[in-house]
């Protein structure tokens, strides 16, 4: 494979690394890992990426939604419990007012 610019949304090296000369400290060819092609070994990795960050990404999403419906929970009781007290006064003023209606009849 000569040369050939990977995916885009595949990593590239920008730096190169060199090593000590030590055959056991230098790391394998992409293609002599465990005798799998480039397409394989990228195809793989982003598997393992893909699952990771869906986890993750799942995780940090539920954790938000908790905190959110933590702190909204005490700003809803407080508006539902003013709307119910304006309606059930309402409500009073209203039976009041027809009481004294029927009264007067």
């Amino acid at each position: 494979m000569p040369n050939r610019t990977p995916p885009r949304y595949v990593p590239t090296l920008t730096e190169v690394i060199k090593t000590s000369g030590d055959p056991v400290a230098a790391p394998a060819p992409a293609g002599a890992v465990a005798g799998l092609s480039q397409e394989q070994l990228i195809h793989r990795v982003m598997q393992r990426v893909d699952l990771t960050l869906e986890r993750r990404l799942r995780e940090a999403v539920a954790a938000v939604v908790l905190e959110q419906t933590r702190a909204l929970g005490p700003l809803l009781r407080d508006e539902i419990e003013s709307v119910v007290r304006e309606t059930v006064a309402q409500a009073f003023a209203d039976e009041a007012s027809a009481a004294g209606r029927r009264v007067q009849k």
